[in-house]
């Protein structure tokens, strides 16, 4: 390896599942690694970019119409669960029984 390819670089930002930064924690205390760069550095090492697919279902944006006092809900349930308005209806149509009433 190159001694430019070792140079580290700025911080990535990215987003992730608290059970996955508890992972990181985890396997940096049980290979003895400082930091989680560390850990994500040595993770990238190991995986086979080449051979994975990663799970990717198709989006497409509707619109859709719905009362005030529903889109004001809405909005009230995301603030308070700190998520997108998106996100929730997303939850509540997955979560819709077949079955009316």
């Amino acid at each position: 390896m190159a001694s430019r390819s070792k140079k580290i670089s700025a911080p990535l930002t990215f987003d992730l599942p608290l059970s996955l930064i508890s992972k990181i924690h985890s396997r940096r205390k049980t290979l003895g690694l400082k930091t989680a760069s560390e850990v994500v550095r040595l993770a990238m090492e190991r995986f086979d970019f080449e051979r994975c697919t990663p799970p990717s279902e198709p989006h497409r944006q509707i619109s859709v119409r719905m009362t005030a006092k529903q889109r004001a809900m809405l909005k009230r349930h995301a603030k308070k669960k700190d998520t997108s308005v998106g996100e929730l209806l997303r939850l509540a149509i997955d979560g819709l029984s077949a079955k009316r009433g």
